[in-house]
């Protein structure tokens, strides 16, 4: 890979083409940051926010970020024509080691949010030996039972597509009371992603199988993550009963970009990619408490103090606790 990328591409794929953007160069042998973002969203709306906040970027000059918007839902994306068919679930996860192979990655550490968690998560089943560690936050891992899937049906007949894609990033009660930030969203779902192919990428995400991971040693063979993982989910958020059900590891902090970034830090530093001397402004602020075993927990921004060991998401190296 030439020392910087650092910009936007289209990449080549077996389902078609990839829009990527570069941010940074390669860092030796270190894995990159890929991201994948939400429906409704694409990795500006969804990542740039936290990617420039202070503490992240001492994060990311230790790495290459490559960032990756699901077919046509970037900025300024071409509509698909009519009758275009829509890549599968597994199969956006299967464009991803074009993106890999094409830069030269030899892993990479995935950051995922709703849909794009649910992708990340199948990519690293599918393809285990490019995946060194997930972030997924607000994942559902559950795909939709015939009544969901007649209630999203109904739902599409009385709903504007910002309205269903709304309902999909924020929990009923966040709807009612958090009005502007909503508003926001709204105005840029509408405005900024082309609604054509954005109900291409919905529908597909609606029809979804369940990922169908277990907790190593409950069943023969089980299906699970071979790589660290930390989960978040959002208190009330949509998916959080799904995410709970599954078994899917998880410990509690508030849900400030600060602490998020600060269990993102450790995360890195438990697999040895963050040097020590770089845990700075936020070691000397911590309010985390943080141990070494033999799993990895992920995070969950609750209003209380939660933290529980398990193993659900499989070979694990870690374990963080972290309280607010």
């Amino acid at each position: 890979m030439p020392e910087c990328w650092d910009g936007e591409h289209d990449i080549e794929t077996p389902y078609g083409l990839l829009h990527v953007v570069i941010r940074g160069s390669p860092k030796g042998n270190r894995p990159a940051i890929l991201t994948y973002h939400d429906v409704g969203l694409n990795h500006k709306l969804c990542f740039n926010t936290f990617f420039n906040y202070e503490d992240m970027q001492e994060i990311t000059k230790h790495f290459v970020v490559c960032h990756v918007d699901a077919p046509g839902q970037q900025a300024g994306a071409s509509q698909f024509p009519q009758g275009y068919q829509y890549p599968s679930m597994d199969q956006l996860a299967a464009m991803l080691p074009s993106v890999v192979q094409h830069f030269g990655f030899k892993y990479v550490i995935g950051i995922g949010v709703g849909a794009g968690a649910y992708v990340l998560a199948r990519f690293a089943l599918i393809f285990p030996d490019l995946v060194e560690g997930l972030v997924l936050m607000n994942i559902d891992p559950n795909g939709k039972g015939w009544i969901d899937w007649a209630a999203s049906k109904l739902s599409g007949l009385t709903s504007t597509l910002p309205d269903m894609v709304l309902s999909h990033l924020f929990s009923q009660e966040e709807l009612v009371n958090n009005t502007e930030l909503v508003q926001s969203y709204r105005q840029q779902i509408s405005s900024v992603v082309n609604q054509f192919n954005l109900q291409l990428f919905l529908n597909m995400y609606n029809s979804r199988r369940d990922l169908d991971i277990n907790r190593p040693g409950t069943v023969p063979n089980a299906k699970t993550l071979r790589c660290p993982v930390m989960l978040v989910v959002g208190d009330n958020a949509p998916a959080e009963e799904g995410v709970v059900s599954a078994g899917l590891p998880q410990a509690a902090f508030s849900p400030q970009p600060g602490k998020l970034t600060e269990a993102f830090k450790y995360f890195l530093q438990g697999m040895g990619y963050m040097p020590s001397a770089s845990m700075t402004r936020l070691a000397r602020s911590r309010t985390a408490s943080l141990t070494s075993a033999s799993s990895v927990e992920g995070a969950r921004p609750r209003a209380c103090t939660h933290s529980e060991s398990t193993e659900a998401m499989g070979q694990i190296n870690h374990t963080m606790e972290v309280s607010c």
